[in-house]
């Protein structure tokens, strides 16, 4: 059954989902587990991978579709096995510290509690949309665990040299670490997303680090005052230790995956730049 629901929750936009959702929802049917009016919804979707059922069935007043029932705990052990798999796939230069932080991670037993914040709930749905357009299976584990993550802004910079819009236009929610469901020694792994249009100014930290982007495509540049270059969801981009850094946030929302490998407790600092007005009001391409 569990399989079954995972192919009828698969996000919306994804090529061929309509149909798969459609077909998941015929073989609830045939278990007795939906009505052919709550079917008739799905079969009516199905030629629209963007078409969401769910907004039919709630038009038509019939109950919603059942749901997997998955512990908090569950789902946040099913996010960090996802994510750990599709990092390790990735080839850069700090494969090897990243996955050996990875082989360091193991579950805490903590107390979960979940921390919910504005730009999570605004524009993490849009970003997963994006996401699941390459990475389905991944999408649809960040949605599941989403609820269930103790999502926070970034508090390390002072606000006059990082700017209004990034210090209340990101959130971060961390997986493995000091404080999170799986613990490790000097190593965190997390979700980091920033909205759309935000520039996250010139910064550098000791922390080696990987961003896998899960959506794009987003400007970078590696020194105050160089021009940005563009680069596709799906190309990770690996900084060195104290390497300077720079990302413009395209129309899309930016998720990605982030992981620093060592010296996670120090913090990072800006890197003036004169051209940083420019960079605010530039608008990229889709």
């Amino acid at each position: 059954m569990d399989d079954v629901l995972r192919l009828l929750h698969m996000p919306v936009g994804i090529p061929g989902s309509g149909r798969v959702r459609y077909g998941a929802a015929m073989e609830l049917f045939q278990r007795g587990v939906i009505s052919e009016a709550q079917l008739d919804a799905y079969r009516e979707a199905s030629p629209f991978d963007s078409r969401d059922a769910a907004l039919l069935l709630s038009d038509r007043g019939l109950p919603s579709v059942p749901r997997l029932a998955t512990s908090p705990t569950a789902s946040l052990l099913a996010l960090f096995d996802v994510a750990r798999d599709y990092l390790k796939t990735l080839s850069h230069p700090g494969a090897a510290e990243v996955r050996s932080g990875l082989g360091r991670c193991v579950q805490s037993g903590r107390s979960l509690h979940a921390r919910p914040h504005p730009i999570a709930a605004r524009w993490l749905e849009v970003a997963l949309a994006e996401a699941a357009r390459s990475q389905p299976q991944l999408a649809m584990a960040i949605a599941a665990a989403a609820p269930h993550l103790a999502w926070v802004s970034y508090d390390g910079y002072r606000r006059e040299e990082i700017g209004d819009r990034f210090a209340e236009g990101h959130a971060f929610a961390s997986l493995a670490g000091s404080d999170a469901a799986f613990a490790a020694d000097d190593f965190e792994l997390g979700l980091f997303l920033i909205a759309p249009g935000v520039l996250y100014r010139d910064h550098c930290h000791r922390a080696p680090e990987l961003y896998a982007p899960l959506t794009g495509p987003h400007g970078w540049r590696f020194a105050p005052g160089r021009p940005l270059i563009i680069k596709p969801a799906g190309e990770p981009v690996w900084n060195p230790a104290f390497q300077p850094h720079l990302t413009k946030v395209g129309p899309t929302p930016f998720l990605c995956l982030i992981a620093w490998t060592r010296h996670v407790d120090e913090l990072a600092r800006v890197l003036p730049a004169n051209d940083w007005g420019a960079l605010e009001a530039l608008t990229l391409a889709s």
